[in-house]
């Protein structure tokens, strides 16, 4: 397998230039290209590199068993391979498959105060039992939580180079109208990645093949592996219902409101019986969970219903996977991604905007009149963001900016197949350049705030 530039390697050589660095736990779902990753930064960063796998490599859980000591762990290490090197300031330990091994956290304390070896773990989160880890290493460590690949990665894995997704960001900046055939390669681009989505193996199967042969099957192994991870890590949780919910995620989102409602999930299910199934899928980066807010307006920590959500697939590809027979067909070949009421691409932009570090919170007033997909929110403002699967009206998105009554609302944003504009209420952008939008309100607030 080839190897795919990520946002990650970047993080890791900052993390290696802070002279006071902790040890860094680099967590994220099962398949997202974790290990590769940090296996090529340590290969071209450190002389000696002790890569120890506690899942394919259960001889070594027990090294911690006489203590958190970072001579006696090392002594342990090299009684079971005496190859290893270990060289002070130059050599690093990674500790992979963390989530069977939590005793390996309790030991990162030890590794921060010693200071000789650098150390990353890395774990599933479908298996870390974060609580226990946290507990463990409380203070003591940093965190990354990695994704699947964006959209920019993706174009990176196709040839794009850093210069062009710069200058589709001074289009966004300079409210410059993309040319037709800008817009009509990167709309193709954007489909191909719906279809594909974002996991290293899948991205680099299509651009090597430059076709989508294999890659359902690709998609329905990792739905599968998931499946897996599910009755092996859910621990006191009941696993059936944790894959009921798993599986009735296209369900719901191909519905008109798209309302994940437990009552619908088996007949006679109560929301009591399912409490934390969500919450442990949420947590093992497997979905999205989108909250409906009480109200448009800020803050929006505490101002949504726990109990009104929508959830998405993190990945889309996973989605399409997950999708039967002839919506596969359909798809592939009519690229017709509107037959699933718009769910597709409400999917992909709240996995856009998560990759970004935004918290999903839609809105439906209860008489229906007013719908919202998604809001983010600058410095100063709250900003409602329409998603559009065909072009139509946008009654709700003009509501919620003219209306008095919601004042944290100044502007919004329109996504579709559509070119840049601004109509003096809303901006209109492209799909494809959602990526960009956080670092677009940041430096427009920044722009406006030097006026």
């Amino acid at each position: 397998m080839e190897l795919l530039k990520r946002k990650v390697d970047n993080y890791l050589i900052e993390w290696k230039n802070n002279p006071d660095r902790m040890p860094l736990i680099i967590k994220g779902a099962r398949q997202i290209g974790k290990t590769e990753s940090i296996r090529n930064f340590a290969k071209n960063h450190y002389k000696s590199v002790i890569e120890i796998n506690f899942i394919l490599q259960k001889q070594y859980k027990d090294i911690f068993d006489d203590g958190f000591e970072v001579d006696t762990i090392i002594k342990n290490i090299s009684l079971k391979n005496p190859n290893l090197e270990f060289i002070p300031g130059d050599t690093l330990i990674f500790f992979d498959e963390l989530q069977d091994c939590i005793n390996c956290a309790t030991s990162l304390k030890s590794f921060r105060q010693d200071g000789r070896y650098d150390v990353i773990c890395s774990g599933s989160l479908m298996g870390i039992n974060y609580k226990e880890i946290e507990s463990n290493s409380v203070g003591n460590k940093e965190d990354y939580e990695m994704h699947s690949m964006d959209f920019e990665e993706f174009l990176w894995a196709k040839g794009y180079k850093e210069s062009q997704i710069e200058d589709m960001y001074e289009h966004m900046v300079n409210l410059i109208p993309f040319s037709n055939v800008e817009l009509n390669v990167m709309f193709n681009n954007f489909k191909e990645y719906m279809i594909v989505g974002g996991m290293p193996a899948i991205v680099n199967s299509f651009v090597k093949n430059n076709n989508y042969s294999g890659i359902l099957k690709m998609q329905r192994q990792i739905l599968q592996d998931y499946e897996e991870d599910i009755t092996k890590y859910a621990g006191g949780l009941d696993q059936a219902k944790i894959l009921n919910v798993y599986r009735k995620i296209p369900v719901f989102l191909g519905n008109e409101n798209k309302k994940f409602q437990i009552s619908k999930i088996e007949k006679g299910a109560r929301s009591r019986e399912y409490v934390g199934t969500v919450d442990w899928l949420n947590n093992a980066g497997i979905i999205n969970v989108c909250y409906c807010l009480e109200q448009p307006e800020l803050p929006l920590k505490g101002n949504y219903n726990l109990d009104n959500y929508r959830i998405y697939f993190r990945d889309t590809g996973l989605l399409i996977g997950s999708l039967d027979e002839e919506a596969q067909e359909d798809l592939r070949n009519n690229k017709n991604f509107n037959t699933y009421k718009g769910a597709i691409y409400e999917n992909i932009i709240a996995d856009m905007l998560v990759k970004q570090g935004y918290s999903l919170y839609f809105y439906k007033n209860e008489k229906g009149t007013i719908e919202m997909d998604f809001f983010v929110r600058d410095a100063k403002t709250l900003i409602p963001i329409e998603v559009k699967a065909i072009d139509g009206s946008t009654i709700s998105l003009k509501n919620l900016i003219e209306g008095k009554k919601y004042e944290d609302i100044q502007y919004g944003i329109k996504l579709g197949y559509k070119n840049i504009g601004y109509n003096g209420e809303f901006y209109t952008f492209p799909y494809f350049i959602t990526f960009l939008l956080k670092r677009y309100l940041k430096e427009k607030i920044q722009k406006e705030g030097n006026k």
